[in-house]
């Protein structure tokens, strides 16, 4: 599933290549890729005729403002899920590159450019949010999501606040959207082992001072896979096509068996929570 990291690549390919452009035409192909208005039809006509005005991300969920002439268009909300991404194909390519059958939504701008959203295992969805509407009103998953971790609120005193009684595994805790937004699997396990701390250690068990080598390296790792364009192990691709470069550079995450980076040791892998981690037994500790 793509993080923090491969969503913030996708809203900077939209920001810098849709911004301005107007939506002419949308055909939707699967209609449980909409998840509101309660119709494929309303979904289209909510954005058909709107200037696309700038891109903003919140956790996993992308934020297209939109604009209608003079007036204010709503909103248009993307969730990735595991397998979505956004194809942009130039006007002079579209002829000769059909859609493929994981194409769920296609888009077309008065520039002639068409945006294919592509989801293979069909469960990204879209939203259209009416002007004068409160975007969280409607996208209610929004609700439940923790501070950002590029954000002022996301400290050390903050999980240490959060954290201090919890029994639950600290791996169990990155993944919480509501304790941080954004991180998933991956991300969890590269900051553990940046860290020093094994993911099965308990919440409670974690001074003020472990606590801040997390913060920080959570922060370091997103950062890098950002530069890095996110991570691809599977079907990741920006608005181009193009793998993430990160994966190449993980420390410990799908390297079961291989030497630590590190210290030579053999990176360790097991199932917490129904979901795979990696770590350092030489390292974490």
């Amino acid at each position: 599933m793509p993080e923090l990291p491969e969503v913030e690549t996708v809203r900077r390919g939209l920001e810098q290549q849709t911004r301005g452009r107007t939506i002419r035409r949308v055909e939707v192909l699967r209609s449980r890729a909409i998840a509101n208005p309660e119709t494929p039809q309303a979904f289209a006509e909510g954005l058909q005729g709107c200037e696309l005005v700038g891109w903003q991300r919140r956790g996993k969920y992308l934020i297209g403002g939109l604009r209608r002439g003079s007036a204010p268009g709503g909103h248009w909300g993307v969730h990735l899920r595991m397998t979505g991404q956004f194809l942009l194909i130039p006007a002079a390519r579209e002829a000769a590159m059909p859609p493929c059958r994981h194409t769920r939504v296609r888009l077309w701008t008065e520039e002639g450019e068409e945006l294919r959203f592509i989801d293979m295992r069909s469960f990204g969805q879209m939203w259209w949010v009416p002007p004068e509407v409160a975007v969280e009103t409607v996208i209610s998953g929004l609700h439940r999501l923790g501070p950002e971790p590029f954000s002022d609120g996301f400290t050390a005193a903050y999980l240490h606040s959060r954290l201090q009684e919890s029994q639950r595994t600290i791996k169990a805790a990155l993944l919480d959207q509501g304790l941080v937004a954004g991180v998933g699997n991956i991300y969890a396990d590269e900051s553990l082992f940046l860290a020093g701390i094994r993911p099965q250690t308990t919440c409670s068990a974690l001074d003020l001072k472990q606590l801040q080598r997390l913060r920080d390296a959570l922060v370091d790792v997103l950062e890098r896979s950002i530069g890095a364009g996110g991570t691809t192990f599977s079907d990741f691709r920006d608005l181009t096509g193009t793998n993430g470069n990160y994966g190449g550079e993980a420390l410990v995450y799908r390297r079961t068996g291989q030497p630590c980076r590190v210290c030579g040791a053999p990176i360790e892998r097991s199932r917490l929570g129904g979901r795979s981690s990696h770590w350092c037994p030489a390292c974490q500790h």
